[in-house]
């Protein structure tokens, strides 16, 4: 008896021994994260460093104000779900997930959420694209008929009215060749047939198929890169290459020069080049079978036009990789590539680019080019003034103008699908906003965003 009653004790002590352990670690777990991510076990850890809102100039009560926001959203059935990251200073400060990630099945979204990235592709493409820059393979000012020569003589469609005040249309010879700034600031004189009116060129995308109406919107990734270029390259210019600022699928195009420059595809460059070098461990041009549960969906409908906006099929490996609008991405992938915006190129040691390269592609290249139809930031934001285009991202020129909260110097973009982002060198803060929410309440949404955020700095 005398034996198994010291056995039995010494039971009851290992026990209790390892509770006071696991609760010791439990609590210190959780003292770490309350300021970032409220994610399950599950879930990856903390793409950046974490901080106290305080510690970096910012406030807890005021950032729940961005949670109650979105909780509200989505009871109200306005937005499916979300995932926000919100990184000052290099800490981060908020993490937090909303919502659901799918309509259908109400499975609550999680952090780890995967999103596809529509027009938030570009970025990637555009940094990628600079590290072809800095390394001589690539200059901004090459003609892209050096390494894709369907584009060497290319025609305008300039449109005119008749006697009747019917628009029609004359082709002209370009004046001079698309170069490779053109496309990354988008004055190429290349178009989106979901966005310009002019009709040969609309009619010119449809017939080569990288402009779907009434099927599916920015989606050419099933047919191959040479279809694509020879596709495009038929159809006219909407303007003089280097006169208009005009959003297009110029990126695709880039990608298609990047991959002639170098010999591989656009998503081996990427891949090698940025994804792996941060540790974006779910960015990619498609979403493996393992990490399909993991995928976001949007409303089947919009519940503010009742209009469907069907996205696109990111489950198996596209015909190739789309620089504009082709990617898949998480919000911590996200905010290390941001964060390494902010840091001048690099990130844990990961050298990407030079600050001096950074610094070039948040300036200014647009001078006093005129846009159509809307201009950069009447396009993003809804507020046409106070921003300027740089190489890859909208770059804001003025302290006043614009219509939202900012400060000269920072650069952003967004995806159709929802996804927006900024880098704030000013304010020292990078700021990601993830969901599947592609009708047109997404702009209403950024600018909400920016006020949210904002109003949470307090010095």
């Amino acid at each position: 008896m005398e034996a198994k009653r010291l056995l039995l004790n010494r039971v009851l002590s290992f026990v209790m021994s390892w509770a006071v352990i696991i609760s010791v670690a439990y609590g210190l777990s959780a003292q770490a994260t309350c300021y970032a991510a409220k994610t399950s076990t599950s879930e990856l850890a903390s793409p950046l460093p974490t901080s106290k809102p305080e510690n970096v100039g910012m406030s807890s009560e005021r950032l729940k104000k961005i949670t109650a926001y979105f909780n509200k959203e989505v009871a109200d059935g306005r937005l499916p779900g979300g995932v926000i990251a919100i990184a000052r200073q290099g800490k981060l400060v908020f993490y937090e997930s909303f919502g659901v990630q799918s309509p259908i099945t109400k499975a609550p979204m999680k952090n780890d959420a995967i999103f596809r990235m529509y027009s938030m592709t570009k970025p990637f493409t555009s940094v990628v694209a600079m590290q072809l820059v800095e390394e001589g393979v690539i200059q901004l000012p090459d003609s892209i008929s050096k390494y894709l020569p369907e584009f060497t003589k290319m025609q305008v469609s300039v449109p005119k009215k008749d006697a009747d005040g019917r628009t029609t249309y004359e082709m002209v010879p370009a004046e001079r060749p698309i170069t490779v700034q053109d496309l990354m600031r988008h004055t190429s004189g290349l178009a989106y047939g979901e966005i310009t009116q002019n009709e040969p060129v609309k009619q010119g995308y449809a017939k080569a198929g990288v402009y779907k109406p009434g099927v599916i919107e920015y989606d050419c990734r099933d047919m191959p890169p040479a279809e694509q270029v020879s596709g495009v390259a038929k159809t006219p210019l909407i303007h003089q290459p280097g006169t208009i600022w005009e959003y297009s699928l110029a990126c695709d195009i880039l990608g298609r020069v990047m991959e002639s420059a170098s010999g591989k595809t656009l998503g081996e460059l990427l891949s090698v080049r940025l994804f792996q070098p941060l540790k974006m461990v779910d960015s990619g041009f498609y979403v493996p079978a393992d990490k399909m549960p993991r995928l976001a969906e949007a409303f089947e409908t919009d519940p503010f036009t009742k209009n469907k906006f069907p996205l696109i099929n990111v489950s198996t490996p596209p015909k190739n990789d789309s620089g504009g609008a082709g990617s898949v991405s998480t919000a911590a992938d996200y905010i290390r590539f941001a964060q390494m915006l902010l840091n001048g190129g690099s990130l844990e040691g990961a050298q990407v680019l030079s600050p001096t390269t950074i610094r070039l592609m948040a300036s200014d290249h647009l001078g006093d080019r005129k846009f159509n139809p809307a201009s950069p930031g009447g396009l993003l934001l809804g507020t046409p003034e106070g921003y300027t285009f740089g190489l890859g991202f909208l770059v804001r020129k003025n302290s006043g103008m614009a219509g939202v909260h900012g400060s000269v110097g920072e650069f952003m973009w967004a995806g159709a699908s929802g996804p927006f982002f900024w880098v704030d060198p000013k304010e020292n803060i990078v700021v990601v906003l993830m969901t599947q929410a592609p009708g047109p309440s997404r702009v209403y949404y950024r600018r909400s965003m920016k006020a949210l955020v904002s109003q949470a700095i307090i010095k």
